[in-house]
């Protein structure tokens, strides 16, 4: 039973959910299949949109390689200056992604500086790319949490809701990270589960990676189906992005129980970003709509 997940106040249970599969002899993560996928995907939106919108798709295929090297880059960096304790004694470790390690707010600050290098050699509006690749961003981040699914992580406190979700607390036993739930206090509300011949004690979470992921295809939708077509300057997709964005991660984050904290101030890093992330779209929506009011006077 340590690989079982389940939803019980939904009746979902789901047998044996592995961390990877074996491929003649090699082990490939889930977590980087789906971020290969969601990789994928994302071009496909983002060459869509460009065509739609009258540009060259084959340059967001350019940039969009450096792009993703450089989301991939700043994802892992973001991710090791807050989590240092786990790195600083074997810094190898760093270039080990197949454990995970990934910030999504790393790798939109390592894809939005990638943004404004490439706009500049390819002479382009910052803000038009922007807009174009803000479905894709979406995307990655809806697709990308459910690589936390398969490795049992971006979880939240202790609940009994309608989404809680089980994980059997010896999978964290075999994975050495035990502490994690300890520290928490989810090991001491620990659920007693007998199925069959098997009996095991499970921890029963907020899925937040369910909550985040459900949040940003909602969002993704609206943005699709209301903004696209209405869209008045550059610059109001992405900053719509950021304002939904922003508001479902503020929200979200606070039921977490893996934060990246700055220092030992308890301020939660991605709160914090999440509230300016929202402040900066809101502004530049003002901005940019009074810009106009004056240029039609």
């Amino acid at each position: 039973m340590h690989y079982n997940i389940s939803f019980p106040n939904l009746g979902i249970y789901l047998d044996h959910v592995g961390k990877s599969i074996s491929i003649f002899g090699f082990s490939i993560a889930y977590y980087g299949m789906i971020i290969g996928a969601a990789i994928l995907i994302g071009f496909l939106i983002a060459t869509a949109e460009a065509k739609r919108t009258g540009q060259n798709p084959e340059d967001y295929l350019d940039m969009g390689i450096v792009g993703v090297i450089a989301g991939i880059a700043g994802a892992r960096i973001y991710y090791v200056i807050f989590s240092w304790d786990l790195y600083k004694d074997n810094l190898l470790s760093i270039f080990n992604l197949r454990e995970g390690g990934l910030a999504i707010y790393g790798g939109v600050i390592g894809a939005v500086i990638a943004v404004f290098v490439m706009a500049a050699v390819k002479k382009k509006s910052p803000f038009q790319i922007l807009d174009t690749i803000a479905l894709a961003l979406l995307n990655g981040q809806m697709l990308g949490r459910w690589g936390n699914f398969f490795n049992r992580e971006a979880f939240g406190s202790y609940t009994n809701s309608l989404f809680a979700m089980q994980i059997p607390t010896n999978f964290f036993v075999e994975h050495g990270r035990i502490d994690e739930i300890i520290s928490n206090g989810l090991y001491d509300k620990a659920t007693y589960v007998v199925s069959g011949n098997e009996a095991a004690t499970f921890i029963q979470v907020h899925p937040t990676f369910l909550y985040e992921s459900m949040w940003n295809l909602a969002l993704l939708l609206l943005i699709i189906f209301f903004f696209t077509k209405r869209k008045k300057f550059d610059g109001e997709l992405i900053a719509i992005y950021c304002i939904g964005y922003g508001i479902g991660r503020f929200l979200i984050e606070g039921l977490r129980m893996d934060s990246l904290m700055i220092g030992s101030t308890g301020i939660r890093v991605s709160q914090m970003l999440a509230l300016i992330l929202a402040v900066f779209g809101i502004g530049w929506i003002i901005y940019n709509r009074r810009k106009s009011r004056k240029n039609h006077r």
